[in-house]
């Protein structure tokens, strides 16, 4: 029997992995870039070890993509390190709802990127998600609300990052383009850390239990997660794993409840708003796999 589901299975232990990362944000007592620099070293240490033994491709012989992949990879780190810094200036559960607005830019996004069609169905769907939005920011105070808008600019990146790196998979493996983007990460946020005069032994001050949660982070969360995706993708299909990674801020919110004690910080409109927009995304993913259904029929007919 679990045999049967073992793909299931470890597609879920990888989206409630991910759930985890917004738990880290807090457990994690460091400076946002400061987390967001050790992930992202720990990730590209570990994807190379674990790409080298798999035999997985690692290398992008052409200038032209590797110039590409060079901005993908700062707009992963500035994402990382939005969706970091909303998650201390506010909640977990807030910084991973925000990070569920991805999928809605996407709709937009992709239609400029790939020369799509404009859907006003998935124009209602951002209306829906902004009124769901309206719900959750109830009652914020001024720091809240700057980490919303931090949050939601987060989401924007990774949805840049996601529309592109789809773009970039056409060309490159996509175990090759993550690799790199890593390393490029990497040396922004070292820039950055440098500039701000804050690449210094602050950069590895920390406790134990801070260390332990950055290489489970790195390493689980990061490493082991890109990889098992992409094995389970290629079993169940893109759509399976699509529709399921929208559960991401269900289990966030549901695992910051016992171990954050949110539920003492957010009122009952937040979890109103947060159910609205999660239910709006995963309506959204639905929709585009029937749009996508549809017209692999028409060309089939054609």
């Amino acid at each position: 029997m679990l045999q049967k589901f073992r793909y299931h299975i470890l597609l879920h232990l990888v989206i409630f992995m991910w759930g985890f990362t917004g738990i880290l944000g807090k457990l994690i007592h460091i400076d946002a870039q400061y987390l967001v620099w050790h992930r992202i070293l720990i990730a590209f240490v570990s994807l190379l070890i674990g790409l080298y033994f798999l035999k997985m491709p690692m290398r992008i012989r052409n200038r032209k993509t590797m110039l590409k992949v060079f901005g993908v990879g700062i707009l992963v780190a500035l994402h990382w390190i939005g969706f970091y810094t909303s998650i201390k200036l506010s909640t977990a559960s807030l910084g991973i709802l925000c990070l569920s607005t991805t999928t809605l830019h996407v709709t937009w996004l992709e239609p400029l990127v790939f020369k799509k069609r404009f859907s006003p169905v998935e124009f209602l769907f951002g209306l829906l998600v902004i009124f769901g939005i309206y719900f959750v920011s109830d009652n914020f105070n001024e720091e809240q609300y700057l980490a919303l808008a931090i949050g939601l600019l987060a989401a924007l990146l990774a949805a840049l990052f996601s529309v592109f790196n789809a773009k970039l998979a056409e060309e490159v493996p996509s175990s090759a383009i993550t690799l790199h983007e890593m390393g490029i990460g990497l040396v922004f946020i070292s820039g950055m850390l440098w500039y701000n005069g804050k690449m210094d032994a602050g950069l590895f001050q920390m406790t134990w239990s801070d260390f332990g949660w950055l290489l489970f982070l790195g390493v689980c969360c990061t490493s082991f997660a890109f990889i098992a995706t992409i094995e389970v993708m290629k079993r169940l299909g893109a759509f399976t794993v699509s529709l399921s990674i929208n559960l991401e801020p269900v289990y966030t919110i549901l695992l910051a409840i016992p171990i954050l004690h949110e539920d003492e910080l957010l009122n009952g409109n937040f979890y109103a708003g947060s159910a609205m927009i999660i239910l709006v995304v995963i309506a959204n993913a639905i929709y585009k796999a029937k749009q996508r259904e549809r017209e692999l029929k028409k060309g089939q007919t054609e």
